[in-house]
């Protein structure tokens, strides 16, 4: 089977766009769930080649329909796909997400999306005592050019307990330690997508090493597992 995303995906999700109602969707669900083995086929190529640098413990792909229950949008189908690779847990903190849409909306993400409310104090803490180490995996050449800086939410002031003149505060301050790469459907399409993607996701490691050895230890070094 071949391993890279099926270029029939876009053109059914356009479809999908314009026919999002159950009628149409049961209709040509036979084309959905071809097109969705070759997608299932291509995350889990992906996660393969991230097993050469990384552990990944589960690969999700998300469903397709849209839990509407919450939501003023009442659209019953989702119009991409999007998977999570999850690392091997407590040690290796961090998460991986692949998603696909069509119109040049595809992007791939890291980082870290909703830390808890220790792991977020102990993240800034971290920041507090010493920026010096984050700060050069950001500013290195090779990560910068592959994922650019933070993207996600933020304080508007300093968070409790901090200084707001902390020469840190640009970082402390944030909610959300997020990285974000966009693709068109041309690169989506390229044969080296996956190989690319793969890359950009190596070179985010040592983002990871740091802060997952931030987040297993205390603020003296100290081992939390």
């Amino acid at each position: 089977m071949n391993d890279t995303i099926p270029k029939e995906l876009f053109s059914f999700f356009k479809k999908l766009e314009k026919n999002n109602n159950r009628d149409w969707f049961n209709e040509n669900k036979p084309e959905f769930k071809a097109i969705e083995t070759k997608v299932k086929a291509a995350y889990n190529h992906l996660g393969a080649l991230m097993e050469t640098h990384d552990q990944i413990e589960k690969i999700k792909i998300f469903r397709i329909y849209r839990d509407v229950r919450f939501s003023k949008n009442k659209l019953p189908y989702k119009t991409h796909f999007g998977g999570s690779f999850a690392r091997r847990k407590p040690e290796l903190r961090g998460g991986y997400y692949l998603h696909i849409q069509p119109n040049d909306e595809s992007f791939i993400a890291t980082g870290f999306w909703d830390p808890n409310k220790e792991d977020l104090l102990r993240i800034r803490k971290e920041f507090e005592m010493d920026d010096s180490e984050i700060r050069d995996i950001l500013n290195d050449k090779t990560f910068s050019s592959t994922w650019g800086g933070f993207t996600g939410d933020e304080l508007k002031t300093s968070p409790k307990g901090f200084d707001k003149t902390h020469p840190a505060i640009d970082l402390i301050k944030r909610k959300q330690f997020i990285f974000v790469k966009k693709y068109t459907d041309k690169e989506v399409l390229a044969d080296d997508f996956l190989n690319d993607v793969n890359i950009s996701f190596k070179n985010v490691r040592p983002f990871f090493n740091y802060m997952s050895d931030v987040l297993t230890t205390n603020l003296n070094g100290e081992s939390l597992i």
